[in-house]
């Protein structure tokens, strides 16, 4: 169904092939995923495939790719359109409609399909992807995992024998995402659809694959095989798999059914490690962490009388202030033990030297209730963060998580209750006061870039956080490397306009960072990048509050979880005792080992050495 004949993707400027060497076929009625590290040419692959590439994007393609027999370079997108049905990593930019139901039924219109058949085809959509209920919203109300949803509606409507999809869960909370790779597994199996489909997350859509199609590097061939095979090579891999790995299991497993079979004797062993059923080894507290030195930025131990740097959770030579909650528990749900002395050159701004202690919350959230229109976005949330600690929001899409990282960040204005970050009130603070008490990093990372260039948008923010030169850039560098100064923002993938977009906010220093989605696009070199340097500024005292599906992430990097449904607070607690209770949001390991508490491969790999 689809053919890459000896494929290279040239864009205009670069140095060489974004991909080269892509030689491969995929038959009719199969699924397989495209995988790979951020920033090899996933995307251009893809868009290879819909006629987007070259035909929109620019640049030189060499070599033949056909489409149900089309060559796509001779057949432009809209001349593929009944047959390939593409999803991009941004749903926005492929919405041409108001509302949800417009949109469902804009591609049937474009190829003349009868309206009775078109009428049809969105009720089946609409019950296929649990969106009956918000068929007359405006598309611009809904949150990024509906959007997400209406967008893969979209291109199941008309039928299309090839759907293209890049990151379609990336922005589905874990239930939603499972109904949809269902519904991609029933479209292979009973009507031979053929579905090319990247994704970062593999824990979620691996099992699901009939073959997998790895880029390992950038401008290298692809390397097809099943599951098993790829994922025993690949420099990417799901925990299942890192788990499968230290244990030494093969074949390697899959799914967590495939683990727990086999995780009998690993589990003996690390009950010998935890004798009360509680694990012993957990992942390195934030509090304890030693931070990642930033190039240019000076590292040293703390003056006699400093105060510029908040007291480390858990160093009984630092207690707390009145009405902190000290020490924070760490990740895995322990109290962190006492913390060695910390160097403080941790994204330091030398700048302000004469900061004042922290108080005892960064952020309070009192009795908070928001309305958007007629929708009830939020109601009765009562929250606090204190220095120091990482706060998940974790819950289906549209539970109200953004509507609160906005409320913080003084985008909405409460309908009720109050909200108060470093003691200002957000939605009556100057931006440019309040961009040094609060700063957000937003789903859509592009909405704070406006440069040409990635070196123009670094000295843009150091200069409006008053840093010094070059911290931006140091930030870009550490989180994810080998973006070039001269690139447009818009030229990145959407896991480095995301580590680009941190780099910006996180420049200001501010007390409270506040994070939508920040995995989306990310491997899990990147992601481990980034919990490193999240790890670093929360012992730093800086508070961290991320909206997340990423059940991984809360794992390994939260104290607490809180779960929001229907704009109310569900559960909140040490990041253990609600995950683990929770079939929805406990990561692969905790299901794996259960009823064992560990969360991650990094605690048992600690454990047993």
């Amino acid at each position: 169904m689809i053919r890459f004949e000896d494929v290279s993707v040239t864009y205009d400027g670069a140095a060489g092939p974004t991909v080269q060497g892509v030689d491969f076929e995929v038959p009719e009625g199969e699924l397989v995923l495209l995988v790979g590290p951020s920033g090899v040419g996933k995307s251009t692959v893809l868009g290879a495939v819909s006629g987007l590439v070259p035909h929109f994007t620019g640049g030189t393609l060499r070599g033949r790719v056909t489409v149900a027999g089309r060559d796509t370079r001779t057949h432009k997108p809209r001349e593929l359109a009944d047959v390939v049905g593409t999803v991009g990593q941004d749903p926005l930019s492929h919405f041409v409609t108001d509302t949800v139901e417009d949109e469902l039924a804009y591609g049937m219109e474009s190829l003349g399909l009868a309206p009775a058949v078109m009428r049809r085809r969105v009720e089946e959509t609409l019950d296929l992807l649990s969106l009956a209920d918000l068929r007359d919203r405006p598309i611009s109300t809904l949150s990024g995992g509906q959007q997400q949803r209406v967008a893969i509606g979209s291109v199941l409507t008309p039928h299309p024998k090839v759907l293209v999809l890049d990151e379609p869960t990336s922005a589905l909370d874990p239930a939603a995402a499972e109904e949809v790779l269902a519904i991609l597994q029933r479209l292979v199996h009973d009507l031979g659809t053929t579905v090319l489909m990247a994704e970062h997350r593999l824990e979620r859509v691996i099992q699901y694959a009939d073959q997998v199609a790895l880029l390992p590097a950038p401008g290298a061939a692809p390397v097809l095989g099943t599951p098993s095979e790829i994922m025993s090579v690949s420099p990417v891999y799901p925990p299942v798999v890192d788990l499968g790995r230290l244990a030494g299991w093969s074949p390697l497993p899959l799914t967590v059914r495939d683990a727990r079979r086999r995780a009998g004797s690993l589990r003996e062993r690390l009950a010998t490690l935890a004798p009360d059923g509680t694990a012993t080894a957990t992942a390195p507290p934030p509090g304890v962490e030693t931070p990642v030195p930033i190039p240019g930025v000076e590292s040293s131990p703390p003056a006699p009388g400093d105060e510029s740097s908040p007291p480390t959770p858990g160093d009984e030579s630092s207690p707390p202030t009145p009405g902190e909650e000290s020490p924070l528990p760490a990740p895995g749900g322990e109290s962190p033990p006492p913390a060695p002395p910390r160097r403080l050159g941790f994204l330091r701004r030398r700048t302000h030297p004469d900061v004042t202690p922290p108080p005892a919350h960064t952020a309070v959230i009192q009795s908070l209730a928001v309305r958007h229109g007629r929708v009830e976005a939020l109601r009765h949330i009562d929250l606090t963060a204190a220095p120091g600690e990482t706060i998940a929001l974790m819950g289906r899409n549209g539970a109200g998580k953004s509507t609160l990282l906005a409320a913080l960040v003084g985008l909405v204005e409460p309908t009720a209750g109050s909200v108060r970050v470093g003691g200002a009130v957000p939605h009556r603070t100057a931006p440019r006061e309040l961009v040094r008490r609060v700063g957000l990093v937003p789903q859509e990372p592009r909405d704070l870039l406006y440069a040409d260039t990635v070196a123009a948008e670094c000295a843009a923010a150091d200069a409006d956080a008053g840093a010094g030169r070059g911290t931006c850039r140091a930030l870009v560098s550490e989180l994810l490397p080998g973006i070039d100064d001269d690139t447009h923002p818009r030229d990145l993938s959407e896991g480095q306009r995301l580590a680009l977009a941190l780099a910006v906010v996180l420049t200001a220093r501010p007390p409270l960072l506040l994070l939508d989605e920040p995995t989306r696009g990310l491997d899990y070199a990147a992601k481990a990048r980034l919990v490193t340097v999240l790890r670093g500024l929360a012992a730093e005292g800086h508070s961290i509050v991320l909206a997340t599906h990423d059940v991984e992430l809360a794992a390994d990097l939260a104290h607490r979880v809180v779960v929001l449904a229907d704009g109310e607070v569900v559960a909140d607690g040490p990041t253990a005792e609600v995950v683990v209770a929770s079939p929805s949001f406990a990561p692969q390991v905790t299901k794996v080992l259960a009823p064992q508490p560990w969360l991650t491969v990094a605690q048992v790999r600690e454990a047993l050495s």
